[in-house]
């Protein structure tokens, strides 16, 4: 039984030593919850602890910023860090925290030109292709997981090099971490759908569970990207929210054109100052993009307020 006090989780910071921390309570018979993290945490990641204590014993949240998912037009250098922070709200957790894995570079590996620091994103063209900082080298990290077809669409069409990166840090994550249990976040759903998806055609025996997103007050997913939105852009931004909830209510009425949906809620970003990357309406586990409402799909989608990129969605089971 968890007691409430606050208490301190273990900071973990080299990989080896974390997987002789994880077999160690595994020999112990306790089970191990992953929440994988970039940082900067706020209540939609505590949200995903919680979602954690439902299913094990123990909790490992990682913290790091994944270099081999940004592109060189991306916000990698200003992706916002609070490490001290973080700690202070994680021990706030009801039931608490047992270690916090915190690496300097997980690309790494000891050999001249092996990958260099993590921070760092000098990055080249490879034929008409954006390839990460990671690359750069020819004796580094070369090794990339990738989920071919559910990637290729939404986020994947503006980002051709962000969900490689996630499925292969994910992957190296769930070795060095060896959990029972790993938890993400909705809000990023295709992400959810492609870890999915390589858990089970790689055979890992994890347990990938999505918990529902997180909202302020207001209805604005929350994100650690919030935080750059000025008080106008966010005010605006709440059109997202608010013209999918339009359109599933819509949908749930009977209005299953699915062109007739996504012009509704372009048109409302669109009129509120927002930049569509894009709205699609799609497949709940195969991301297939569907003209008519006839089974369960979700409503994604991400637009740009200001420099800050936002992604929202909605699932639709009329």
């Amino acid at each position: 039984m968890r007691t409430m006090e606050l208490r301190e989780a273990e900071i973990i910071r080299d990989k080896d030593e974390m997987r002789r921390w994880s077999r160690r309570m595994r020999s112990q018979g306790k089970t191990i919850g992953l929440v994988p993290t970039m940082g900067y945490l706020h209540q939609g990641h505590i949200s995903l602890i919680k979602e954690a204590h439902k299913h094990t014993d123990l909790i490992v949240v990682s913290i790091y910023v994944n270099p081999g998912q940004f592109a060189p037009s991306e916000d990698l250098s200003t992706y916002p860090s609070d490490f001290h922070g973080d700690l202070q709200k994680l021990m706030a957790v009801p039931g608490g925290v047992d270690a916090v894995f915190h690496p300097h570079n997980l690309y790494d590996y000891g050999s001249v030109g092996g990958g260099g620091r993590s921070g760092d994103c000098d990055v080249r063209e490879e034929g008409k292709g954006v390839i990460s900082c990671l690359e750069e080298r020819g004796f580094g990290h070369e090794t990339w997981v990738r989920v071919e077809r559910l990637e290729k669409s939404m986020c994947g069409k503006s980002r051709p090099v962000f969900f490689r990166g996630v499925a292969t840090i994910v992957s190296k994550l769930f070795n060095i971490v060896e959990p029972d249990v790993a938890v993400f976040g909705k809000k990023d759903y295709q992400q959810w759908r492609i870890i999915s998806r390589m858990v089970r055609d790689l055979d890992f025996a994890i347990k990938v569970i999505g918990s529902e997103i997180v909202r302020d007050a207001d209805g604005l997913a929350m994100s650690s990207r919030n935080v750059h939105l000025s008080p106008e852009e966010r005010e605006k931004a709440l059109s997202i929210n608010r013209s999918l909830s339009r359109a599933k209510f819509a949908a749930e009425k009977g209005q299953t054109n699915c062109r007739e949906l996504r012009d509704l809620v372009i048109q409302a970003i669109e009129e509120a100052g927002g930049r569509i990357d894009y709205a699609e309406i799609v497949e709940q586990e195969s991301l297939e993009a569907v003209e008519e409402i006839r089974n369960p799909v979700v409503f994604c989608v991400a637009a740009r307020f200001g420099k800050v990129r936002l992604l929202d969605n909605m699932e639709i089971n009329a």
